[in-house]
């Protein structure tokens, strides 16, 4: 959504992600995550052809249908972290555009065991995009 030429937010949504645990190198188990993430977008030229942005924000990750240590550990419940973004927009037309970015969300949680920590998660994907606009 666009607050002014140059000042924009997006809010990225997506399905729970499954990834896999390792302690010292072997598995311990596995967690899901849903990682909502908001950003705030700096578009240095947007009545160009080509129109590089930066953006900045945070995520708040749930963590789900976790199973660690045969269901003897366990995660801390949510995750909050930076957002981080830069992309370009190619105008095909005046609404239409073509669009690439890369963001990078941090994303950690403990790992617990009898009420102490024993070992943390850090997830922290690096997201690739390219998608098909239309402004109003």
């Amino acid at each position: 959504y666009f607050f002014t030429p140059k000042l924009a937010a997006e809010l990225v949504l997506t399905y729970p992600q499954k990834h896999e645990v390792y302690l010292d190198g072997k598995a311990i188990g596995s967690f899901k995550h849903l990682p909502p993430t908001l950003l705030a977008q700096y578009h240095f030229m947007p009545e160009s052809q080509f129109s590089p942005y930066v953006g900045a924000g945070v995520n708040l990750t749930h963590m789900s249908s976790v199973d660690l240590l045969g269901g003897t550990a366990d995660l801390e419940s949510n995750s909050v972290g930076l957002a981080l973004q830069a992309g370009v927009d190619f105008k095909i037309d005046k609404r239409w555009v073509i669009n690439v970015d890369v963001k990078r969300v941090n994303i950690r949680s403990d790992v617990v065991a009898g009420g102490a920590k024993i070992s943390a998660v850090k997830v922290d994907p690096t997201l690739v995009s390219v998608g098909l606009g239309y402004r109003f």
